[in-house]
């Protein structure tokens, strides 16, 4: 079974009461964490271009790969206790399991 075959609801698109959907509290957060993963992505490319040591730039990929782990796991975890407990409450539990676990496989590979 792919992600394509699963019926889950997609609660990014259903409104919450409040009118604001499950990922909006977040949003601000993940974006400026994104934008800072950005410059250290560009600060690494100007280390290259300046022959910096390889050490020092292995360093730096290491702090990246960290802080894109933070941000998957804070988008794992809002999918989690927003869409699949969403999916859960609809009785379409098991879709929303087996695809977040298919995208958790993705991630560890």
């Amino acid at each position: 079974m792919t992600s394509s075959d699963l019926q889950a609801p997609h609660c990014h698109d259903v409104p919450e009461a409040d009118g604001k959907s499950a990922v909006q509290p977040d949003k601000k957060r993940l974006v400026s964490r994104l934008n800072r993963i950005e410059g250290q992505v560009r600060g690494i490319a100007r280390m290259v271009d300046e022959d910096r040591y390889c050490v020092d730039i292995l360093t730096q990929l290491g702090a990246i790969r960290a802080a894109l782990d933070g941000v998957a796991m804070q988008l794992l975890e809002n999918h989690a206790n927003g869409c699949v407990a969403k999916a859960i409450g609809a009785g379409k539990g098991e879709d929303a399991i087996a695809e977040l676990m298919d995208v958790v496989r993705k991630l560890k590979s």
